[in-house]
């Protein structure tokens, strides 16, 4: 390959776009009957959809299709545009159905004087519907760099009312390195996987007798949750939270005011009837809080008013969308909601991101997380509260603050919540995956559906802006994305189990013990290894458990009152020479060391 610009994002999407037509080849000459969906380009590669009839090929035919594509970049083969007229295009796709509908939709918005062409693709002997772009020859595709990875249903359209038609996917890059450092991270993804580390290390359990999408913490994973918590509270209380405590349910009254019923029932579940009234579980705690705030009248010096609370949360998602921790049924979020004046918004907004990112800081996210400036398109009148001067208010807002705080962020059309412009905290997966950590959002929509008001310094009544924001998240999907980032081996005060005590033998158990016990007198999370394994099995059990410290006791150990210390980094061969390869000292000054680590949650 000459001359190749493969640095840029429209260069490997020409690519991958290009592989989806090759595979449509490719399938057209094996499987004559099959039907065209849509070929288009996602992250890390692209797919095609198909309705091969009554024969569907499975994965092994997949291997098949490669080498046919592969042949097809060898061929030199030209990919050529044209734009043609409905007319033309009904002509050319007499034969491709899903092909057609999406023919008469464009034409249908050219009747609409939308300014819209209909482009077609030519290459080899496919002619294929497409906006492009494409390269212009597969002179410019590696043959090394790309895989056939899976086949799967999918609606047409997306819509479950639509036949279901098979989708190839392929994943494709510029070069084999590309691809070879693709599946590397794909293996260590896998290693890191919360779902597989959650079971081998004992930390959540979901039961399909207790329901989907309905997490347990065991022991050792409530220890962490209980870490969040305090180091949730303790970073409100800095930036002064009053904290709260609300119901997991709310009245059929509520929420039709908050306008949930409206705009957010697809993710409740059905009501419940308790004497003839009807009470939903919360998908949220917005409204809770602002009845918190109405129940007595506040004057401008009270502002603002702060109320955070770890509250229970319970929102319908689909089966097929549910993903270990990461996306659940109930979970519980670490909220806020704060009632501010107009005047004093943007210098709030400003300490919510100090918040914000003080939080990302103390759990380690800083290199995984980014910030998008999340806003409305104002063409899109169905989606958002209709109040132009409300929205350029509200975004004008958050973006000073964003400004003046210095803070690196990107813009996204229409992201915005219903009722206002937000700030997406957005964390990057195992696999490399970014999902939305949790968010802060402006909403000037509440305060008028719940009347909500507080007297000026002039005695006249005004109204409060609300704000909505997170400190760490929701703590299920918080907990998952730490046992990615940490493979499982947590930073000591977050650790469900932070010291291991190893006797080399029974003669040790009772000094062992003793150790135990002082340990735990400083709240310091212990385990006591009373098995009769030899050491080097009892330290390779223990790293396996990824856990902080490991105290080897043998005879000098007990002789001396002293231990020897092992860290999950050190050799594990300090297995059979009881523990010269690690650090010895007093029980005491251990204490003091890992109290310490703890304290400043290095």
């Amino acid at each position: 390959m000459e001359n190749i610009d493969t640095s840029t994002e429209l260069s490997i999407n020409k690519i991958r776009h290009s592989l989806a037509h090759l595979l449509a080849i490719a399938v057209k000459a094996k499987y004559p009957e099959a039907k065209l969906g849509i070929g288009p380009t996602i992250e890390n590669g692209f797919y095609y959809d198909f309705d091969f009839g009554p024969t569907v090929p499975a994965e092994n035919d997949l291997l098949e299709l490669e080498k046919d594509v592969r042949a097809l970049i060898s061929q030199n083969i030209a990919f050529v545009r044209e734009e043609i007229s409905a007319d033309q295009a009904r002509e050319i796709f007499a034969n491709e159905p899903y092909k057609l509908e999406l023919v008469n939709e464009i034409a249908l918005r050219q009747a609409q004087g939308e300014i819209v062409p209909i482009s077609i693709y030519r290459s080899h002997d496919l002619v294929d519907l497409c906006a492009g772009p494409h390269v212009a020859s597969t002179n410019e595709i590696a043959r090394d760099a790309f895989h056939l990875t899976r086949i799967a249903g999918a609606y047409w359209k997306g819509s479950e009312k639509n036949k279901m038609l098979t989708r190839i996917y392929g994943i494709a890059f510029a070069n084999k390195k590309e691809l070879d450092d693709y599946f590397e991270m794909l293996v260590q993804a896998e290693a890191r996987d919360h779902k597989k580390l959650g079971k081998e290390l004992d930390l959540f359990f979901i039961d399909e007798k207790i329901g989907k999408g309905l997490p347990m913490w065991t022991p050792k994973g409530t220890a962490i949750k209980f870490e969040l918590e305090n180091f949730t509270r303790e970073l409100e209380r800095k930036y002064d939270y009053e904290h709260v405590s609300t119901p997991y349910l709310g009245s059929e009254n509520l929420y039709k005011t908050s306008g949930h019923l409206d705009h957010y029932s697809q993710n409740m579940y059905a009501p419940i009837d308790m004497d003839g009234d009807l009470f939903y579980l919360r998908p949220m705690a917005c409204p809770h809080h602002i009845r918190m705030y109405q129940r007595k009248a506040w004057s401008y010096k009270d502002m603002p008013v702060r109320y955070a609370e770890i509250a229970d949360y319970n929102r319908y998602e689909k089966s097929g969308e549910l993903m270990g921790m990461i996306r659940v049924r109930k979970f519980q979020l670490t909220d806020a909601h704060i009632f501010v004046t107009p005047e004093g918004l943007k210098d709030e907004f400003k300490r919510v991101l100090a918040l914000i990112e003080e939080g990302m800081a103390g759990l380690g996210f800083t290199d995984i997380v980014s910030y998008r400036f999340s806003k409305r398109d104002p063409n899109n009148k169905e989606k958002y509260y209709p109040d132009d001067a409300l929205w350029e208010k509200a975004e004008k807002t958050m973006k000073e603050a964003l400004d003046e705080a210095n803070f690196t962020y990107t813009e996204a059309l229409d992201e915005a919540a219903f009722y206002g412009p937000k700030i997406d905290v957005q964390a990057k997966n195992a696999n490399g995956k970014e999902d939305t950590l949790f968010t802060a959002q402006i909403d000037f929509l509440l305060p008028e559906k719940f009347d909500m008001e507080y007297v000026d310094s002039e005695g006249n009544k005004k109204r409060p802006v609300l704000i909505h924001r997170s400190a760490i998240g929701a703590l299920e999907r918080t907990f998952a994305f730490l046992i990615e980032h940490y493979a499982g081996a947590f930073p000591t005060w977050l650790a469900p189990v932070q010291v291991k005590i190893l006797p080399i033998s029974e003669k040790q158990m009772d000094y062992a013990k003793s150790v135990e016990q002082e340990l735990k007198k400083n709240n310091i999370r212990v385990e006591l290894d009373e098995s009769n394994e030899t050491l080097g099995k009892k330290i390779r059990n223990a790293k396996m458990q990824k856990l902080p410290y490991l105290l080897v006791l043998g005879d000098k150990e007990m002789e001396e009152k002293m231990i020897t210390v092992e860290t999950r980094s050190s050799s594990a061969k300090a297995s059979e020479d009881k523990g010269e390869k690690g650090q010895k000292m007093s029980l005491a000054d251990f204490i003091q060391k890992i109290l310490t680590e703890i304290k400043e949650r290095k």
